[in-house]
C-alpha cells in the first residue's frame, strides 16, 4: 500500500508538472498516471488502494467542498437568485433529454437503458470544477455577476439530483416500480442537507469562538464532523434523504457567514490539503477507467457524448436566458459546466454489475465521457476565463 500511495504522489505530480508546463490541466497528467498504473494496464496499485479508492476519493471530495464552502459568500448567491436554483437541474435535465433523443437511434438501445445512461452521464464533476471557481473568485474574475459562486452551487446539487434519477431508473430496469416520492426525495435531499449543514456551522463558529485552539485542530473537528455527516447519509438511506456533500459545503458557507476571519484562515488550511487531495482524487479515478471499453467504443458513442454536451450547453443557456450576464458570460458558463469525472467514476459500472443488458455500453459511455469532457472543461476554464470574464479592477 505505502509504495501505491508513493507511485501515485510522485507519477502523479511529475505528470501533472509536465501537463502545466505544457499550459493544459495537471488534472489530466493525474487522470493518466491513473490509468497507466491501474489494473487494466501495469497494475502496479495494490488491491488494498483499490479496494479503499470509493472512500478516499470521498475524502478528497469533502476536502474540495468544504474549501469551496469557506469562501463562499451567502450574500453573492442571493445575488444571482433564480439561475442559481435553475442551474441545479435544468442542465442535467437537457442532457438526459437529449440523450433520450439520440442514444436510441445511434447506440440501438431502449428508451429506459437511454435514460439510465444519460443519469450516467448528466452529473458534473465538482472536483473539476470547484477548483477552478475558487481561483477566479481569487482573482477576482466574474465576481461582479457573482459567475463562479453559480457554477459553485450549481454543480453542488446537480449531483443529488441526478442521483437520484439513476436510483429510479435502475429500479424500473430491475423490475421494481418508481412513486412520486422517489423524486419528492431530491428537494427534501437538499433542505434537509443545506439545514443540517447550517446548523454544524452556527454552532462550529460558536464553539470556535469560546474554545481557542489552533487552526490546524480546527480542520480535524471539522473534517471528523464531515466525516460523520457522510456516515449519516449512509444510515439514512431509504429513511430521510439527506445529501451530506451538500451539508459539508453549507457547514462550510455557514461558518463564513457567521465567523467569516476564522473561516479564511481555514480556507488557506484547506488549500494546502488540496495540493495531496487532488493527486488521490484525480489518480484514483483515472485507475477506474477501463480502456478497454474506451478502446471498444465506437464513433457513435462519441457522437452521442459531444451532442449531448451540446445539449447540456443549451440547457445552461436558459437558465441564465434574460439575465444581465453579457454573451460572453453566458459563454463561459456554458463552457464550465461541461466536465464529468467523479460521479462517471463512481457509478458508471453499476448497470454492468446488476447484470443489466445495457451495462458495457453505459460503462463505455461514463468511461469516454470522462476521456472527452473533463480534459474539454478544464482546458477552456483555464484558456478562456480571462478572455470571456472581467475582473473587479476592469468593473470598477
Amino acid at each position: 500500500m505505502l509504495t501505491s500511495l508513493a507511485l501515485i504522489f510522485l507519477i502523479g505530480l511529475l505528470l501533472g508538472s509536465v501537463f502545466q508546463k505544457l499550459k493544459l490541466p495537471r488534472l489530466l497528467g493525474m487522470l493518466i498516471t491513473g490509468m497507466l498504473l491501474s489494473p487494466y494496464a501495469l497494475n502496479l496499485l495494490d488491491n488494498s488502494i483499490l479496494t479503499m479508492a470509493p472512500d478516499l476519493r470521498q475524502v478528497a471530495l469533502v476536502i474540495i467542498l468544504t474549501r469551496a464552502g469557506l469562501s463562499l459568500d451567502i450574500n453573492d448567491l442571493k445575488k444571482v437568485g433564480r439561475p442559481a436554483v435553475l442551474m441545479c437541474f435544468v442542465p442535467a435535465c437537457f442532457e438526459i433529454i437529449g440523450i433520450l433523443l439520440l442514444a436510441p437511434y445511434f447506440l440501438n438501445i431502449t428508451l429506459l437503458e437511454a435514460a439510465i445512461m444519460g443519469s450516467v452521464l448528466a452529473a458534473v464533476s465538482p472536483a473539476v470544477i470547484v477548483p477552478r471557481m475558487l481561483k477566479l473568485m481569487e482573482e477576482g474574475y466574474g465576481n461582479k455577476n457573482s459567475i463562479p459562486q453559480l457554477i459553485l452551487a450549481g454543480a453542488s446539487v446537480d449531483d443529488v439530483f441526478v442521483l437520484v434519477l439513476f436510483t429510479a431508473f435502475t429500479s424500473l430496469a430491475t423490475g421494481g416500480s418508481v412513486a412520486v416520492g422517489n423524486f419528492v426525495q431530491i428537494p427534501v435531499a437538499i433542505l434537509i442537507g443545506l439545514m443540517i449543514g447550517i446548523i454544524f456551522g452556527i454552532v462550529m463558529s460558536l464553539f470556535f469562538r469560546v474554545f481557542h485552539m489552533r487552526d490546524s485542530v480546527k480542520v480535524l473537528i471539522l473534517l471528523s464532523i464531515s466525516f460523520l455527516l457522510i456516515k449519516l447519509e449512509q444510515i439514512l438511506q431509504g429513511i430521510v434523504p439527506f445529501s451530506a456533500l451538500l451539508a459539508i459545503m453549507s457547514m462550510g458557507g455557514a461558518l463564513y457567514k457567521s465567523y467569516e476571519v476564522v473561516a479564511k484562515r481555514l480556507s488557506l488550511k484547506y488549500t494546502k490539503l488540496w495540493v495531496a487531495a487532488e493527486v488521490i482524487l484525480f489518480v484514483l479515478v483515472g485507475a477506474s477507467v477501463d480502456l478497454r471499453y474506451a478502446l471498444s467504443a465506437g464513433l457513435n458513442t462519441i457522437i452521442v457524448i459531444i451532442l449531448a454536451l451540446i445539449f447540456r450547453m443549451a440547457g445552461v443557456f436558459f437558465c441564465v436566458f434574460g439575465t444581465k450576464l453579457s454573451m460572453k458570460e453566458k459563454i463561459f458558463c456554458m463552457i464550465a459546466y461541461t466536465p464529468k469525472a467523479t460521479v462517471q467514476a463512481a457509478i458508471g459500472a453499476i448497470p454492468l454489475s446488476m447484470g443489466l443488458d445495457c451495462g458495457p455500453i453505459v460503462l463505455t459511455t461514463a468511461v469516454l465521457a470522462i476521456l472527452i469532457t473533463a480534459p474539454f472543461g478544464a482546458i477552456g476554464i483555464d484558456l478562456w476565463y480571462k478572455k470571456l470574464l472581467m475582473t473587479d479592477k476592469d468593473q470598477g
